[in-house]
């Protein structure tokens, strides 16, 4: 997968557990790409299980929702564990590379936007009429939270390949996003002792796309001046 100098600095790789997860995986039939692709599965099963909550009587909604927060888990494990297995366990391949962002680029969207359609009948919890529904509020942020976090990688995979420094640099980096969505399942569980279903995650995806413009902004910026001092003319 990726390089060690290009891959996201976690701390959560050196803990003993997933070492040593990593190398029981490392020692079986299991490529990082394969991985890699797991990590759309999971992706695919929490957006399901978010669109499930006003569709489906198979659960109640608050088990819908925290299938959907494991599920996200899930696929950041995958994220993690996909490099370890393909660095530490020495199984990198030549398309590494592309299932290492191939993959994360279906992922995000998949889970905001779906995130987005959750509630279509939520309000604000306060009857203030120049507020709109908040369906078209929710489904807006899904879609910009989706197309913005494409853009984070985008910015990030264009500056390394014209000869700036990888940048992972939040404030809404991917493992950022992920645990506001992953809470924000969470705390929804409850939230109708206090406001109308769907607040909560409408609120995770306004301070989501927030903060993906701040990370776009800063990647660019960053890239731009280092070029402009490495390698202007």
């Amino acid at each position: 997968m990726d390089d060690e100098g290009a891959r996201r600095p976690l701390k959560v790789r050196d803990a003993g557990p997933m070492q040593s997860f990593a190398r029981w995986l490392s020692k079986r039939n299991i490529t990082p790409n394969q991985i890699s692709v797991l990590s759309v599965v999971f992706a695919l099963f929490a957006a399901l299980c978010l669109l499930a909550i006003n569709r489906s009587e198979l659960l109640p909604a608050w088990a819908w929702l925290v299938l959907a927060a494991v599920s996200i888990q899930c696929r950041l494990l995958c994220n993690l564990f996909d490099g370890m297995v393909a660095v530490e366990g020495g199984k990198s391949t030549a398309s590494g590379e592309l299932f290492n962002d191939i993959p994360d680029r279906i992922a995000d969207p998949l889970i905001l936007v779906a995130a987005g359609y959750v509630i279509p009948s939520a309000e604000w919890g306060i009857a203030v009429s120049y507020i709109p529904p908040s369906f078209e509020w929710s489904v807006a942020a899904g879609w910009c939270a989706g197309l913005l976090a494409v853009m984070t990688a985008y910015v990030r995979v264009l500056a390394a390949s014209i000869g700036a420094p990888v940048n992972f640099c939040g404030p809404m980096a991917k493992q950022h996003r992920m645990a506001i969505v992953t809470v924000a399942c969470l705390v929804s569980t409850v939230e109708t002792f206090w406001w109308n279903q769907g607040t909560v995650l409408l609120v995770a995806l306004i301070v989501i796309v927030a903060g993906c413009v701040v990370t776009v902004a800063r990647r660019s910026y960053a890239a731009y001046a280092y070029l402009e001092k490495n390698k202007g003319a």
